[in-house]
């Protein structure tokens, strides 16, 4: 199976810079799908992105404090 990337949704919060607060999964720790695996803050707003599919972390794409935009790769997962 090919890796899985994980990019930041549509949060609809224009002209709100959104950025990385926290990551919840290290790289190579296994995560479930669903699994909350990184939040993002835009303002006042607080929102976790969930692991789109089971399997290893294998990459963390962006840092604590990174402003992001939308369709943003913020992980990569090898599915297994």
């Amino acid at each position: 199976m090919s890796v899985v990337e994980l990019l930041l949704p549509d949060l609809d919060l224009v002209g709100v810079p959104v950025a990385v607060s926290a990551w919840h999964a290290k790289p190579g720790q296994h995560v479930v799908e669903g699994d909350r695996l990184i939040e993002v803050t835009a303002g006042d707003v607080t929102v976790d992105v969930s692991a789109p599919a089971s399997g290893i972390l294998a990459e963390q794409c962006v840092k604590i404090d990174e402003t992001l935009t939308t369709g943003q790769i913020l992980a990569r997962i090898q599915p297994g």
